[in-house]
């Protein structure tokens, strides 16, 4: 029987909709956990991203998992929704809070690729920095104290990337690099208190807008290399979400606040593999392919 590691933790994925917060999530749940999932998608009122995922869907699927599954319906950029979230948790769980995932989104309807920053809708980008790092956050600011008042704890901020470099767009690779930065000051903060803070980035992400996007399933994903041939190496959101569950459950984890990891780096280190059974590298795939090295 596989023994649960999280049993009895609490858990909140910010942003756990669809693609890596639902994986996350799930993992999570895999492992024990009690897993408040949010988001605007809920049945019948969906985001602008108008995709058909919801939180009640990720919900489900962490009760399958094994877990405790909570959907709460939060815009992560409304300060009052979020500090009414982090209250409702506290009460149901008696102030305990041990894992909090940052992984709000929002901006790929924002991306304005091919374009000079001068020559974009600022409104868009600036748009893009509020939902996704002004929402991590306040999501932090509200959160945190819970994580402190337990004395332990975890934080992750999920990004794209590990580093500051350039990623094609100056508004994506400002947020993007934004949230690492966010990440490295939460753990000065949180590390007196026990409180790990780091980022997290997954490879090639395998999500289920990509899957749309390439025109195929998860059955015959390998086909949507035809299109872009770096598919290849893409990796499912369970990839990332076993990641976190290891993380979680790393009783050394202050070993790791303060720093940018990737899903394929601690693959190596926990030895996890993705939903197939396989262990996507996109760190080795890049260097070979781009002669950059990612890890």
């Amino acid at each position: 029987m596989h023994q649960k590691r999280l049993e009895g933790k609490v858990a909140l994925v910010a942003g756990g909709t669809r693609g890596a917060g639902r994986g996350i999530a799930i993992a999570l749940g895999g492992e024990g956990a009690k897993v408040y999932v949010t988001g605007r998608s809920s049945n019948g009122t969906f985001s602008e991203m108008e995709r058909k995922e919801t939180i009640e869907g990720t919900a489900a699927l962490v009760n399958q998992a094994g877990g405790v599954g909570i959907s709460v319906r939060t815009d992560h950029t409304d300060q009052e929704q979020v500090r009414s979230l982090v209250q409702k948790i506290s009460e149901e769980n008696d102030g305990k809070l041990d894992i909090l995932i940052n992984d709000v989104w929002g901006g790929d309807h924002l991306m304005q690729w091919g374009n000079k920053f001068w020559e974009q809708d600022l409104q868009k980008a600036l748009r893009m920095f509020n939902n996704c790092l002004q929402s991590h956050l306040i999501t932090a600011y509200y959160a945190s104290p819970l994580l402190v008042k337990n004395g332990s704890g975890l934080l992750v901020e999920i990004t794209d990337g590990i580093d500051y470099r350039y990623r094609g767009d100056l508004a994506y690779s400002l947020t993007k690099s934004s949230v690492i930065n966010l990440a490295v000051c939460l753990s000065e903060e949180l590390k007196s208190s026990g409180v790990a803070a780091l980022a997290l980035t997954p490879g090639f992400l395998r999500s289920e807008a990509m899957l749309d996007y390439f025109g195929v399933t998860e059955e015959n994903w390998k086909d949507g290399a035809k299109k872009d041939e770096h598919f290849i190496a893409s990796e499912t959101p369970a990839f990332v979400g076993k990641a976190v569950a290891c993380l979680a459950s790393d009783p050394n984890i202050l070993q790791k606040t303060g720093k940018a990891w990737s899903s394929w780096k601690l693959s190596d280190e926990y030895g996890f593999t993705d939903s197939d059974g396989t262990r996507p590298h996109w760190g080795n795939y890049f260097k070979e392919k781009f002669g950059e090295d990612l890890n």
